[in-house]
C-alpha cells in the first residue's frame, strides 16, 4: 500500500493519454503506482483558483488538470528505468 511516508513522485504530466501510457508501463512491469489528479483551476483551501480571477478566456484546456504518478520508494529506480529508458 503506498502512503505519503512511503511513495516517491516518479512523473508529472498534463496529458491523459501520457499518464495512462506511463501507469500501463508501470503496471505491465509489476511496479503499484498511484495518481494524483489535480484541478489547476479549481479553488483550493489555500485561494480561490484561478478561473475566479482571471476567467479561462484564451487559456489552453489541455493544462487544466495535472497528473502526478507516485511509486513505493523501492521500486522507484526500477520505475525510473522502466519510464525513461523505454
Amino acid at each position: 500500500m503506498l502512503t505519503i511516508f512511503n511513495r516517491k513522485k516518479i512523473y508529472t504530466s498534463f496529458s491523459m493519454e501520457k499518464q495512462a501510457d506511463i501507469r500501463n508501463l508501470l503496471d505491465h512491469n509489476g511496479i503499484k503506482c498511484c495518481v494524483k489528479v489535480v484541478n489547476r483551476r479549481s479553488a483550493s483551501s489555500f485561494g480561490n483558483g484561478t478561473r475566479s480571477r482571471t476567467g479561462s478566456f484564451g487559456e489552453s484546456s489541455s493544462y487544466t488538470y495535472e497528473y502526478i504518478i507516485y511509486v513505493h520508494k523501492k521500486d522507484f529506480e526500477l520505475a525510473s528505468k522502466c519510464i525513461y529508458y523505454n
